[in-house]
């Protein structure tokens, strides 16, 4: 049996597992898909030595960023990003090689593109400076979008607080991506705080997070007309193409 895996903190509310069940269930292969909860990322080559049968793991929340120097290679757009979500463990008997990899990169551009299509000249407001923050920042460099973050402690020229998110900021930047775990099964009653009342019909909102599908965050957006979108889709998505690594 092949084993496979998600790592993270708090990652009980995740739909990974549910996602594969049903692949390998389509598929007919003999493989599992696992919770690996790690209150440590270095507890990370205890888990490995402890599952000789681990093919690959998907990463999340805080761990994206934090990684890297437990792997043997990183792909490029892993590298320029500086997350990863997907490991490739390659296993024998005398050695184990980790490849790091960001699916979210492909998640995140292929969900957005129908999203956005159409729009022109569009700027982005990226709330959060995470992980994810920067797979989506990646994909908006590629789209050539403008964008600025949004973070509780900017630290750079590219970052502002939140309490510069004013009325004005928001008319000028339409696209607002939420990249924080705010809003996240269970804490349902968190959001961003941002001036919800300054968005308008003419905004796209999107939330990377899927549990549940419409947070407090596309709530608030969608009463004030804006168009908007959850992470289920991207979730998919990317993990479709951490299989296609996997199975290379």
């Amino acid at each position: 049996m092949e084993l496979y895996g998600l790592i993270g903190k708090e990652i009980n509310h995740s739909f990974s597992p549910d996602f594969f069940k049903k692949k390998f269930a389509q598929l007919k292969i003999d493989a599992e898909y696992r919770l690996f909860p790690l209150e440590n990322i270095d507890q990370l080559p205890q888990l490995l030595a402890a599952n000789p049968k681990l093919r690959g793991l998907n990463v999340t929340i805080p761990y994206k960023r934090m990684v890297s120097p437990y792997l043997h290679e990183v792909e490029s757009s892993a590298l320029y990003s500086g997350s990863v979500n997907t490991i490739k463990i390659e296993q024998n008997s005398k050695s184990t090689r980790l490849i790091g990899h960001n699916t979210d990169i492909v998640g995140f551009e292929k969900s957005l593109l129908p999203f956005i299509k159409g729009r022109k000249n569009l700027k982005a407001l990226v709330l959060g400076n995470g992980g994810t923050s920067r797979a989506v920042a990646y994909v908006l460099r590629k789209l050539g979008i403008i964008f600025l973050y949004v973070s509780r402690t900017p630290q750079k020229v590219s970052q502002i607080g939140y309490h510069w998110v004013t009325a004005d900021v928001i008319s000028e930047y339409k696209l607002i991506i939420n990249t924080t775990p705010l809003g996240m099964f269970p804490n349902v009653d968190a959001q961003p705080e941002i001036l919800y009342s300054a968005i308008t019909p003419d905004h796209l909102v999107y939330d990377v997070v899927y549990n549940p599908i419409e947070t407090n965050f596309l709530r608030l957006a969608r009463e004030q007309g804006a168009r908007t979108k959850g992470g289920l889709e991207m979730l998919e998505l990317q993990a479709e193409a951490s299989w296609k690594i996997w199975k290379k």
